[in-house]
């Protein structure tokens, strides 16, 4: 499945009348992680309302004891400072990394803005090296652009 059509059903969770805005998350995470072979784990870390911290809102994939993670600290907590989308081919070069997984060989996390205020992030880990590329950035960004209109 390319990740063109996987917008369709995006879509279709996201304006879902019956779910929560937790349960559609959760629909996002579980449909991007068993439909991309290389999305290996799946999730929306969301910015606390008055502590410098993300919060794991919802996640697909192996469990992660990093439910909570400071603003600075690893991949995500970089995001969160920097505004900026970081994409880690190789995440054993990365000093700041928090290691979700020995399993884990790349990364990617893109910053969800909600008027234009930095609210969380989508994460993706992936057990292949070098996974990600331009077209699953943007992809990603279409992705935060409709869970923003549930937030």
């Amino acid at each position: 499945m390319t990740l063109e059509t996987l917008k369709p059903k995006v879509t279709e969770i996201v304006k879902h009348p019956d779910l929560t805005t937790r349960l559609k998350m959760q629909g996002v995470c579980d449909l991007l992680q068993s439909s991309i072979g290389y999305y290996d784990w799946v999730g929306f870390y969301m910015a606390h309302a008055t502590e410098p911290t993300l919060h794991l809102w919802s996640q697909a994939g192996e469990p992660t004891d990093h439910t909570v993670i400071p603003f600075g600290k690893g991949i995500c907590g970089q995001v969160a400072v920097s505004n900026q989308n970081f994409v880690v081919d190789d995440v054993h070069a990365q000093d700041n990394y928090i290691a979700c997984s020995i399993h884990v060989k790349s990364e990617v996390v893109i910053p969800l803005f909600k008027d234009g205020k930095n609210i969380g992030q989508i994460d993706i880990d992936s057990n292949t090296a070098k996974a990600f590329s331009q077209e699953d950035e943007k992809f990603l960004e279409w992705v935060n652009e409709q869970v923003a209109t549930i937030l």
